[in-house]
């Protein structure tokens, strides 16, 4: 067991970004649950710092990689080179291999590069001239994309969506917070006085704590419930997976240990419930022309499946 450290985490974040405290720790329950982070948003809001601050402090190696339409496969997960003194071919890596991979405008690229993600967000594996190799742990992917129907986007497969554990937006700061963000430019990086507060092998402990927090047979059937309700809604073409309801529970364990808790109580799971829920769910025809929203949809799943009664002590 090691010091539950997710408060100095956040503390440390919060001074590269301002203001959106709530956002920083959705984000950190996500790294705790080893899952994957999707954020959507216009450019300039502080996506990249966000990424790049949680790679600082959690002293992870990282690499960036630019989305653009001419960026191949090959590109991301490495390739095979013939070299002659060794007369064989040799494995060159791709950006990939990182500890956390920031994949920036991930909706500005073709659907054929995107699928290079499918096996590693999985599966933490790249397969190159038919040989796997494992990428390091822990293994992070905290992609950003620019609204769809901007400029030179298209939407993200179903496949690829329902592989990132949560989606969030930052969205614009309000008066006070972007005076603060004034005061503290003064010419540097937001990055540059970041310290590490935990290294890979640390966060590894962390994650593995994370998995151990109790979840009570009634968490379990709510969890099951809301996940049921997304299926059924006469809005939705589509609902949640199991794989997202596999990362609603994860989420909610990463919540309660977040809190101080080692038991999940049911508003772990309904504050989660929109970032894990939102990317997953595809609008029908009738919901689109009657401007219903996804975000919409959750707020009355939430009120309409009830909560379980909270026990003086669950496990």
């Amino acid at each position: 067991m090691i010091e539950n450290k997710s408060a100095a985490i956040m503390a440390e974040i919060t001074k590269a970004v301002i203001g959106k405290n709530d956002i920083v720790e959705k984000i950190l329950m996500a790294v705790l649950a080893g899952g994957h982070v999707l954020m959507e948003d216009i450019p300039g809001v502080g996506k990249t710092t966000m990424a790049l601050a949680f790679s600082r402090v959690l002293s992870l190696k990282e690499n960036r990689m630019q989305f653009t339409p001419d960026v191949m496969p090959s590109d991301i997960t490495g390739f095979s080179i013939f070299q002659k003194d060794k007369n064989e071919f040799v494995y060159q890596p791709g950006p990939i291999m990182c500890n956390l991979f920031l994949a920036d405008e991930i909706n500005r690229t073709s659907p054929k590069t995107q699928s290079a993600l499918l096996e590693v967000m999985e599966e933490g594996n790249v397969t190159v001239d038919g040989v796997t190799r494992e990428v390091p742990k822990p293994f992070i992917v905290i992609a950003t994309q620019n609204p769809i129907g901007s400029a030179g986007t298209q939407m993200l497969p179903d496949s690829q969506l329902d592989r990132f554990m949560i989606c969030t937006s930052l969205g614009y700061p309000d008066v006070e917070t972007e005076i603060e963000i004034i005061k503290h430019n003064n010419g540097q990086s937001p990055l540059d006085g970041l310290k590490p507060v935990v290294n890979a092998e640390e966060l590894l402990e962390l994650q593995k704590e994370v998995e151990q927090v109790f979840v009570h047979d009634v968490i379990f059937q709510y969890v099951a419930h809301l996940v049921a309700a997304t299926r059924e809604h006469p809005m939705l073409d589509l609902g949640i997976s199991p794989r997202g309801t596999i990362a609603l529970t994860r989420m909610a364990k990463a919540s309660a240990y977040i809190k101080g808790r080692n038991y999940v109580v049911p508003t772990d799971v309904s504050d989660v419930f929109k970032e894990v829920a939102v990317h997953r769910l595809q609008l029908s025809a009738k919901a689109r022309v009657n401007h219903v929203t996804a975000e919409g949809i959750i707020s009355t799943i939430l009120e309409s499946v009830p909560q379980p009664l909270p026990e003086k002590r669950q496990g």
